[in-house]
């Protein structure tokens, strides 16, 4: 096997302090990690680029403040290399909407970053004036999916009415939780019209003997980007998924490189 040596890209991946109402500290303190930590952490098991937002425009759930989280990334992002920044777009600070425009002029800004969940807003209410907006703006963007306020087939109706917009939905397998079913993702990918959805590996569902290989018969490795959601999933393990995946090396490459230089236009790394 000759993967191993591929300079992979993590699509998914954050830096800061989680924080959960409620959670427990120690799982709090495991799913945090300094940027630097982060960068480290991919280097030492070749990935070479982590596209990463902050912990802090995210969390807590619903009290975040997107626009400060911003502003510190853009930052610190380009002070450590190999880190990319997504930019957060929240619909309820419209300020994000103006962020995103402007930051990603720098060439350490490569895409935006959706979450419904921890904003607290349903895609499918606030998904028309969103995707305008960001087929505007023309950049790659990723989501969360596969909870209640971002089911992956909510999207559809969007990426078909805004075929200009790339969009990347986050966490193979995920569906509302351990008992959910874990084709979702796979299945809006294949009811879009233009071909504008992609889907990333960064889901404990992911883990699972055979659904890396099941999604790559169903969409191709075409359409799988590699994720690890680092630091609330350790990236080396994430990676591993991939490598020890019953598919063929090129299905590999496209999967940890090749799909992300594609979708974000990284031919310069």
């Amino acid at each position: 096997m000759t993967t191993p040596t591929i300079q992979a890209i993590d699509a998914h991946g954050h830096y800061g302090d989680y924080f959960r109402q409620g959670g427990d500290p120690l799982v709090d303190s495991c799913m945090s990690a300094a940027a630097d930590a982060v960068v480290g952490r991919a280097a030492a098991c070749g990935v070479t680029h982590t596209i990463a937002s902050p912990l802090a425009g995210l969390l807590p759930r619903g009290q975040a403040d997107a626009v400060a989280g911003n502003e510190a990334a853009f930052r610190e992002v380009p002070k450590v290399p190999g880190l990319l920044q997504y930019v957060i777009v929240n619909p309820l600070q419209p300020r994000t909407y103006d962020q995103a425009r402007a930051m990603l002029e720098a060439p350490w800004c490569v895409g935006v970053k959706l979450h419904p969940e921890e904003h607290g807003y349903p895609i499918k209410e606030r998904g028309d004036k969103l995707f305008a907006f960001l087929e505007e703006l023309g950049a790659p963007v990723m989501t969360h999916s596969g909870c209640p306020n971002s089911l992956p087939a909510d999207f559809v109706p969007f990426v078909d009415r805004y075929p200009g917009v790339r969009l990347l939905l986050a966490h193979l397998g995920n569906g509302t939780g351990a008992n959910g079913r874990a084709d979702l993702q796979v299945r809006a990918v294949q009811a879009a019209k233009h071909g504008n959805l992609w889907v990333d590996t960064s889901s404990a569902r992911s883990l699972l003997p055979g659904l890396i290989e099941w999604a790559v018969r169903e969409i191709s490795a075409e359409r799988l980007l590699f994720g690890s959601d680092t630091p609330l999933y350790h990236v080396a393990m994430q990676r591993e998924r991939i490598e020890a995946a019953e598919v063929p090396d090129e299905a590999k490459r496209l999967i940890l490189r090749q799909n992300a230089v594609q979708f974000f236009k990284l031919d310069q790394l």
